[in-house]
């Protein structure tokens, strides 16, 4: 007794993961430069007396490449700036370096999903 078993539609299952994996590759390189671009702007909206807290921004690309992270609260008084006190308005730099970003990010991931 003999049997046969066969497997068909490898190669679209191939071609189907390949494409995943580059759209996933392609996503990372988007947040990189995303979060570059929006690093930059954060440092340029910051409000500049010595320079420290333009100097204190970071960016960290984390989740393996899914997660780009900018911080404008590596000095103690890096929130106070951003939103301000009861005493003094703030000077925003992060939220103004998202806002004009977020709209090229999604543009771009579009680009990849379509």
């Amino acid at each position: 007794m003999s049997f046969n078993c066969t497997f068909s539609g490898f190669e679209k299952l191939t071609e189907s993961l390949s494409e995943k994996i580059l759209r996933a590759e392609l996503a990372k390189q988007i947040v990189k430069r995303n979060g570059a671009e929006m690093h930059e702007k954060a440092q340029r909206f910051a409000p500049v007396d010595t320079g420290t807290l333009k100097r204190s921004i970071s960016l960290d690309i984390v989740d393996e490449g899914r997660t780009a992270i900018v911080r404008g609260d590596n000095v103690d008084y890096g929130v106070y700036q951003e939103y301000g006190t009861r005493y003094q308005s703030g000077t925003p730099f992060v939220g103004p370096a998202f806002k004009e970003q977020v709209g090229k990010f999604k543009e771009d991931m579009r680009g990849i999903l379509k």
